[in-house]
């Protein structure tokens, strides 16, 4: 190879780079405008919001006068669906728009923008955190027999320094995925704050009698809890995936170690496993209120014994709350979701075989009937 064709060749490659500079500077100027146009929807969306605000609040004074006609009343009513309706509307739209951090998250990661904008995108990072959570229970359950075979106190510590790592991993990827649309609240995400707390005192607890004394409990617990989130974990996932493939359901929606209202169905053969390990976390409160009386009992101990407690009473007060609810809903249920089916076999019907999911969802749903 000459001179002169290593020259063409660089001809040629600044020709290309032309272009890519063309191409770098429309890319430069439609990411500005993409922020721009950002900017301007978030701008309407308060706008909505603070006018719907002022609607709703002129309509409940409304409401509350006396002498209201029942034509005036159902326009009042109709008034307030279609306010529902646009505030669903608002936050689907939100789903496509960066959101701002939540201060745990702005604590954590600093002011770092962790939305995710593309809706693929967002499905695979939901399904990396289940898969993240059953592959560390999975763990976590071996590293448990493990310390019940041997009483190594480094083996102890891998497992606990794991649970510290994996509570707090779980809190921040929790976080990312609520503020790009998943809807895990209450309870069920305050429950992973307090096991990150009962985690790290576990782990600082000093080795000593009152230790060896909880120690066999307490990973005896871990393995039950293990195998019933497993459980549980392959459950939901069916539920949610004939729930998303009949429209019932989000796609950001996740599994979660507890009892939640969509979970109903079914769950009859998992109740009593859930109410064995809430009560199992009331035997450790009781077990570790016990060892306070210990002489060589330290500050880690009623401290532990108050988190469990608080466990304990949380996921039983929640469970409780949400079954008398869903017998209630139990026949209503049934009888919209029947015709849902209906409705979703007929439009299957008429596109043919293009949608295998929502068959699919369709025809596992019938079996669980």
């Amino acid at each position: 190879m000459d001179l002169n064709e290593l020259d063409r060749e660089w001809s040629e490659l600044s020709d290309e780079y032309r272009s890519l500079e063309m191409v770098n500077q429309s890319y430069l100027d439609l990411h500005e405008r993409l922020e721009e146009m950002q900017e301007k929807c978030t701008k309407q969306i308060q706008h909505q919001r603070y006018r719907m605000q002022q609607i709703r609040k002129n309509l409940k004074l409304y409401v509350r006068k006396e002498q209201i006609t029942a034509s005036d009343k159902e326009k009042a009513s109709g008034l307030e669906k279609n306010i529902m309706k646009r505030k669903a509307q608002i936050h689907e739209i939100e789903q496509g728009l960066p959101q701002q951090n939540s201060r745990y998250l702005k604590i954590i990661l600093g002011d770092v923008n962790v939305s995710i904008l593309n809706r693929n995108d967002k499905v695979r990072y939901k399904d990396e955190y289940e898969k993240f959570k059953l592959i560390l229970n999975v763990i976590g359950l071996l590293l448990s027999f493990l310390n019940i075979i041997f009483n190594l106190r480094a083996l102890e510590l891998v497992f606990l320094f794991l649970l510290v790592w994996y509570y707090c991993t779980l809190t921040i990827r929790e976080s990312i995925l609520k503020v790009n649309g998943s809807r895990i609240k209450g309870w069920w995400r305050l429950h992973h704050f307090i096991s990150t707390v009962c985690a790290g005192v576990l782990l600082v607890w000093p080795q000593g009698e009152p230790w060896q004394l909880f120690r066999t409990q307490f990973m005896y617990f871990n393995v039950y809890i293990s195998l019933v989130q497993y459980m549980q974990f392959r459950y939901q996932k069916g539920v949610l995936y004939r729930l998303k493939a009949l429209g019932e359901r989000h796609n950001m929606d996740i599994t979660i170690e507890g009892f939640h209202s969509w979970m109903w169905r079914g769950l009859s053969f998992l109740i009593p496993f859930l109410f064995v390990g809430y009560v199992f976390q009331f035997y450790n409160a009781w077990t570790l209120y016990q060892l306070t009386k210990h002489p060589e009992a330290t500050w880690q101990i009623p401290v532990l014994s108050v988190l469990f407690l608080i466990l304990f009473a949380g996921n039983m007060t929640t469970t409780m709350l949400v079954i008398p609810q869903k017998l209630n809903e139990h026949t209503e249920t049934r009888y919209r979701l029947m015709n849902l089916i209906a409705s979703k076999r007929q439009k299957i019907d008429k596109k043919g075989d293009s949608n295998e999911q929502q068959q699919a969802g369709v025809n596992e749903f019938v079996k669980s009937e």
